[in-house]
């Protein structure tokens, strides 16, 4: 990934230039980050580990948790390094690497959130034909179709991308690589770019949003038919988690596109963006798990398993089978007869299996 201009790195400017908010924010987004990363890998493994929740519904919010996981390793190193250093530099290959990733992530997830939609019509207005219409071959297509919609939009933008000269500032005003920060960076005829990049962001919305229309405006005139108020409400509260993802998601992302890309809304653009890109990924795992029947009986179920099996663990370490200390007397004895193994390596290797040895013999006293 090669470019001509004379600019081989860019300097991140960050959120603020303020120092006495450095140590606060750092400390706020790394929070932030952490409850993302806990929350996403608590909730894709309650879907991975429970049986209930082997259905369509889940296996696109599994995806959904992973991309929104993805989505948040992209952007925090770089940001919290911006708290703690004095230039945040980054390099044009990295810079592009971002900006693939990030475009790559947002437009899968529009797709995901639109079979999401989907699944959800077919769940209500065909609930009798719901796992053959929704079946496994099918939602793994619609997931595949998702990522690759999103890899071909991601290697449009980078390909217009890195045809720009950026032979002026390298100072991109934004914590982050975006498409607007960098236009204004640009000294080539930019035009062709940023229409491109309109043109695909535009498209991606406009199909997602039709067809997630689409699906609730047939849903809504399904449950209309109902004449149970306990099955309107019931329909309704299954939709409700993703009516309130969608609505954050297009609202935040299409604020953010139109104060980035505006000269005049650089920071009320960086705000919206923190929005999207660190509140949302955040959001999400307690948007579906609060009001979730399902979610909430899998980590009950998850948690009384835990509890059961400590007990087992810890019986484990204090009483080994007789394999394990059979498995450490031989690795000890391998390592030391072998001339082959006498090397820093597995000499560190020969005493970590003899504290193993020693060790439950040593916690029985």
């Amino acid at each position: 990934m090669k470019n001509d201009s004379s600019v081989t790195e860019f300097i991140l400017a960050g959120l603020t230039d303020q120092p006495e908010l450095q140590l606060p924010l750092f400390i706020l987004f790394l929070v932030y980050h952490t409850v993302t990363v806990v929350g996403n890998l608590s909730l894709m493994s309650l879907i991975f580990l429970n049986s209930n929740l082997q259905t369509p519904m889940y296996f696109f919010l599994f995806n959904l948790s992973f991309i929104d996981l993805c989505y948040s390793f992209v952007f925090t190193p770089k940001t919290l390094m911006s708290f703690v250093s004095e230039k945040n530099t980054i390099s044009f290959s990295g810079c592009m690497t971002q900006l693939f990733f990030y475009c790559f992530f947002a437009h899968s997830e529009c797709y995901v959130l639109t079979a999401m939609a989907y699944d959800r019509y077919v769940a209500i207005c065909q609930p009798l034909l719901y796992m053959v219409i929704m079946s496994p071959r099918t939602c793994s297509l619609m997931m595949f179709g998702s990522y690759l919609t999103g890899f071909v939009a991601a290697i449009v933008h980078i390909v217009f991308m890195i045809r720009l000269n950026f032979c002026n500032s390298n100072i991109i005003n934004h914590y982050l690589c975006d498409i607007f920060p960098l236009l204004q960076l640009s000294c080539s005829n930019i035009y062709d770019t940023e229409l491109v990049s309109s043109v695909v962001a535009s498209t991606v919305v406009i199909i997602s949003s039709v067809i997630i229309l689409m699906s609730y405006a047939l849903i809504l005139f399904n449950i209309t038919q109902l004449s149970s108020g306990k099955g309107l409400y019931k329909a309704m509260s299954t939709c409700s988690s993703h009516i309130i993802t969608v609505a954050l998601f297009y609202g935040f992302g299409m604020l953010t596109h139109i104060k980035t890309s505006s000269d005049e809304s650089v920071v009320q653009g960086k705000i919206l963006s923190v929005f999207c890109t660190f509140l949302l990924p955040l959001l999400n795992p307690f948007i579906y798990s609060l009001r979730n029947k399902d979610v909430k009986v899998a980590l009950k179920t998850s948690l009384r398993r835990l509890k059961n099996f400590s007990p087992k663990i810890m019986e484990i370490t204090k009483n080994p089978p007789i394999y394990l200390k059979w498995w450490n007397t031989g690795l000890v004895t391998l390592s030391d007869l072998n001339p082959h193994l006498h090397t820093h390596f597995y000499n560190f290797l020969f005493s970590l299996s003899f504290i193993d040895l020693c060790y439950p013999s040593l916690s029985s006293f």
